[in-house]
């Protein structure tokens, strides 16, 4: 963010004026109405209640906007200061034996201006705005990081439904084994253990549909908290279209590093922070050069008995600061430290993002591929569930309900695995977006 440096500059309008990336949407009222929680929410109708509704996201928004007030009181010692005095007083004077009583007024205005400070003005200046860049920048991140987050639980929720359903699927199915095997035993072609084998695999598989039905409460609980709702609030989503999304391209992940290290807000922030350290740097410098200022004063004042008395007067003034107990070295050192630290932290913050971008791309990658390999499976689980139920329910003599039970197990997991790689795979594209520094709404169609 670029401000300008004009004396008519508002800094407090600048975050009226967010950009595309520090999510103005947040403070659209439609967007943050909380009664859309009656009605199926889409997950942008999730990233916008979880970012309205997030006090950390109205406490970065307040120190930025406190920040920007900052950048005032810096653009303050461009303007002349402008003063007035008045005064009354009621005095007495003894004196060779009499005795005086008198009454003195006075008024007075005074103003002065800085004329030249060797760059302390515009450096302290600078150093705000640049703090106030590296304010929004933080807000961005932070914003991006509380996004991926509402994301991630949206995703994590509709993973908890969807294997609590493939569950129940599995609990109909171990039914239907044990009906099957009641109908064998009953002809006479079972043994006892056929129907004990599928009466505890019946049980297991509503042990792991109440267990998975436990998690899908905790799961939605925690999302609705993070709306910014109390854990119980009752909700619905809108269900997403059945689409099998196609496999990753692989990108050149060298550009994809770069992009993170030119649009990452943190990052942003943390030049924005070297810049400032700079700044005040250069204003530590001036602190200990010479000033040159501009005074003038005028006032009346009026005693008892005596005319009014009128003065008035307009110089120039020069500060030349000689010693100061090698204070203002110190400080100088302590400033070219500064920033030498703010230059250390952000070298190590790129490297960081090169390493998250890294993670990301190939997260996404294995989950791409996961994603192909468990919809095979899935395809291989049912026709062999099928068919070795079907071959059980014929009677085929080498046949046993360990089998038929295997081949139900199979399909369980199988449809498990798929829920979990669909979810992950969705999930692990925003993910990517929030490291290269890009997540955004538009990113969520994209993302489903």
């Amino acid at each position: 963010m670029t401000l300008p440096a004009s004396a008519d500059f508002d800094p407090l309008s600048v975050m009226e004026d967010a950009g595309p990336g520090e999510f103005p949407q947040t403070a659209n009222a439609s967007r943050c109405d909380r009664e859309k929680i009656g009605k199926p929410l889409t997950l942008a109708d999730v990233v916008d209640l979880s970012l309205c509704n997030n006090p950390q996201t109205r406490s970065l928004w307040a120190s930025a906007r406190a920040q920007a007030a900052n950048v005032g009181v810096g653009m303050a010692a461009y303007l002349p200061t402008l003063s007035a005095q008045a005064g009354a007083a009621r005095n007495r004077s003894d004196a060779t034996g009499s005795t005086i009583n008198y009454t003195s007024r006075s008024a007075g205005l005074s103003a002065s201006y800085l004329l030249f400070d060797f760059g302390g003005r515009s450096a302290t200046l600078e150093n705000a705005k640049q703090l106030l860049v590296a304010a929004n920048a933080t807000r961005d991140a932070t914003l991006q990081a509380n996004f991926l987050t509402a994301v991630q639980s949206y995703y994590a929720l509709l993973s908890a439904r969807a294997n609590a359903d493939a569950l129940k699927v599995a609990e109909a199915s171990a039914r239907e084994s044990l009906a099957a095997a009641e109908a064998r035993y009953q002809a006479g072609i079972a043994t006892p253990a056929d129907k004990l084998q599928a009466l505890t695999a019946l049980s297991q598989s509503r042990l792991n549909l109440i267990t998975a039905q436990g998690n899908v409460n905790s799961t939605q609980g925690t999302l609705a908290n993070i709306m910014g709702f109390d854990a119980s609030q009752a909700y619905s989503l809108q269900p997403l279209p059945e689409s099998a999304p196609d496999p990753v391209v692989e990108q050149d992940i060298g550009k994809l590093i770069e992009d993170a290290r030119r649009k990452r807000p943190d990052l942003l922030a943390a030049e924005a922070q070297i810049k400032a350290a700079e700044a005040q740097l250069a204003a530590t410098r001036a602190a200990g050069l010479p000033t040159l200022s501009l005074g003038a004063s005028t006032g009346t004042q009026h005693i008892t008995g005596s005319p009014n008395t009128n003065s008035s007067s307009i110089g120039v003034t020069l500060s030349v600061p000689l010693f100061t107990g090698y204070r203002d070295t110190y400080q100088n050192r302590a400033a070219e430290l500064q920033v030498e630290g703010k230059v250390a932290a952000r070298d190590l913050l790129a490297n960081q993002i090169a390493l998250d971008v890294w993670k990301a791309y190939q997260t996404l990658l294995t989950n791409s591929q996961s994603l192909l390999a468990a919809n095979d499976l899935v395809v291989s689980a049912e026709l062999s569930e099928r068919m070795t139920l079907g071959r059980y329910k014929a009677g085929v003599a080498n046949m046993s309900i360990l089998d038929v039970l295997n081949a139900q197990s199979a399909l369980a997991s199988a449809r498990q695995q798929r829920v979990a790689a669909l979810y992950n795979f969705q999930a692990s594209r925003l993910a990517l977006a929030q490291a290269i520094g890009q997540l955004d709404l538009t990113r969520l169609d994209a993302g489903n």
